[in-house]
């Protein structure tokens, strides 16, 4: 069997950018020389009597070897101006999950290479950050799954070993079962729709209709009557058009979990307001409610996946999603999420996003009402 080998010969001269800059500064310098030498030597031989063709030779004599040194010169100055491009090279060609922590870390002239070496160092930087980003996202979801499927395991192995156990007790295992099965399903529509949101994230929408915001903020309230009228919470509504183009299917998620959000980290008796609008570029779903206090500076890990936010959200059901999914969904129709904690507790998640009538492209907030 013949095998070949794909990687290029190396001993052979390429025409690698030193190079090419070594030849171009030859040609200019040769010509500019010889440009200079004839004249030179006609205008002298014209004036001094002395041969011109004597005066040609040694004037062509002394510029090859000026020629010869500038090449060797500039082929020597191209390498030490290039050798960052190398030091890039060589970082990518070792790059691998063990080396993400390597750098350029270029220290010479502020040129357009240290601009290169930084940039490329930037997008090391982003390329770390997403992949710890998504080492814990598996890790999370791993865990998180890992709960209700040990519950079930666990529940179904001490009844059957129960020789005991009557149709009570195995109806208690089942409920059991159900309810954790029930999360495990609840996650994993969960990480769909995520992922689903954040493919179409600055991308084109594979799915763009007609919708409306105040639609479904107001299926969100009804889905959410019977918590909130178990909690004893208040709602105020104020849903005015708000037309936009979109995917209807991932805005009613959008709603929905920032309703059932509001209401599950609300407190008795507490209070949630739910606004949208609309003016000529944007329309908006504001939603807010009442309950424990949340440090501004911890607001934006709310929006972390399985990131929950405080003592009373540890352990709260949910797989700590909801608000993953909102800014994924956000950016998804060009819009922006702003949320805000509130004084005295309580938290105002604020959706922006183009209007139907302009195009959905990533703009700055608009001008929303306060509570």
């Amino acid at each position: 069997m013949t095998v070949y080998d794909a990687r290029p010969d190396r001993r052979r001269v390429r025409p690698t950018l030193r190079l090419r800059l070594t030849l171009l500064n030859g040609v200019l310098l040769i010509g500019a020389g010889g440009l200079l030498i004839v004249p030179a030597a006609l205008l002298v031989g014209d004036s001094t009597g002395v041969d011109r063709v004597e005066l040609l030779i040694k004037g062509l004599l002394a510029l090859a070897v000026v020629s010869v040194a500038g090449i060797a010169g500039a082929y020597a100055v191209a390498g030490r101006a290039l050798r960052p491009l190398h030091q890039v090279t060589a970082t990518a060609q070792r790059l691998g999950e063990a080396t993400l922590d390597e750098r350029i870390r270029y220290t010479g002239a502020d040129d357009e290479v240290a601009e290169l070496a930084a940039t490329f160092d930037a997008m090391l930087d982003r390329i770390g950050g997403a992949f710890e980003s998504q080492k814990r996202f598996v890790a999370n979801a791993s865990h998180e799954l890992r709960t209700p499927l040990a519950v079930m395991r666990t529940e179904i192995d001490v009844t059957l070993a129960d020789p005991d156990a009557d149709v009570a007790e195995y109806r208690r295992m089942a409920t059991v079962v159900r309810d954790a099965s029930e999360r495990a399903n609840a996650l994993l529509e969960a990480l769909l729709t995520l992922a689903r949101s954040e493919a179409q994230a600055g991308r084109r929408l594979f799915r763009k209709v007609s919708a409306d915001l105040s639609v479904g903020a107001a299926a969100a309230l009804d889905v959410a009557r019977a918590e909130v009228a178990r909690l004893g919470v208040t709602v105020d509504r104020d849903l005015e058009p708000a037309p936009v183009v979109g995917d209807p299917s991932l805005l009613d998620r959008l709603a929905g979990n920032l309703v059932e959000n509001a209401v599950r980290y609300n407190h008795l008796g507490g209070r949630l307001w739910v606004r949208t609008g609309s003016d000529e570029t944007h329309s908006w779903l504001v939603v807010g409610n009442t309950g424990f206090e949340v440090d501004p500076a911890d607001v934006p890990a709310l929006f972390d996946p399985f990131r929950r936010g405080g003592r009373d959200r540890t352990g709260a059901r949910g797989s700590g999603l909801g608000l993953s999914i909102v800014r994924a969904v956000a950016d998804a129709h060009g819009g922006v999420v702003l949320a805000t904690a509130l004084d005295g507790g309580g938290l105002e998640v604020t959706i922006n996003l183009p209007a139907a009538s302009t195009t959905p492209v990533l703009t700055g907030s608009a001008a929303v009402p306060r509570s």
